[in-house]
């Protein structure tokens, strides 16, 4: 199961939907709002003693045709480089709340080596490949874009354009100046 969005994620059915008989192991990744994002050491007003900025709220947007494109690549070749019987990806578009997730990623196979590599390997490479974009609003001092290439993401180098699109910029949903 592929999908993107604006509903929180049910990990219940993500996890059911990788039931399968014939494994032995299902894993499931959350990945999920910090409230609290610790960056390089500054004097930004208000950051707490050890440089976290509290994170109000996190918006996502896509290229959603896409995105499901570069998504069902992933689990084409998942499913060709381990014994993955079951496999669901879906991510949040929109607001997003602390806490709440913002990714799912779930596997079943045989074994449980199986499982862990193939969902490692599906996560970093969403965060890679799939064009969704991610605005951070901080308590402290608004938004800002964060993505791989800014040190969102430390998985093997890869980098990305330091905006989305100017249209999905002005289509409202990114509006800098909203809080």
């Amino acid at each position: 199961m592929i999908q993107l969005t604006a509903d929180p994620i049910d990990l219940t059915q993500v996890l059911a939907a990788v039931g399968d008989a014939h494994c032995g192991a299902q894993v499931l990744f959350v990945g999920t709002t910090r409230q609290w994002t610790k960056r390089a050491a500054s004097d930004e007003p208000g950051e707490s003693d050890d440089g976290a900025l509290e994170t109000e709220f996190l918006i996502y947007d896509a290229y959603r045709e896409m995105a499901e494109g570069e998504m069902r690549k992933l689990e084409e070749e998942a499913c060709q480089r381990w014994p993955v019987r079951q496999l669901v990806l879906v991510h949040r578009l929109g607001r997003v709340e602390p806490k709440e997730a913002s990714v799912a990623v779930a596997v079943s196979c045989p074994h449980r080596s199986e499982a862990f590599e193939a969902a490692r390997w599906l996560i970093d490479e969403l965060k890679h490949h799939v064009p969704i974009w991610k605005q951070e609003h901080y308590v402290q001092n608004g938004a800002q874009w964060i993505h791989p290439s800014s040190g969102a993401c430390d998985c093997h180098g890869a980098t990305w354009p330091g905006e989305p699109p100017a249209s999905i910029q002005r289509s409202g949903t990114f509006d800098n100046s909203a809080r």
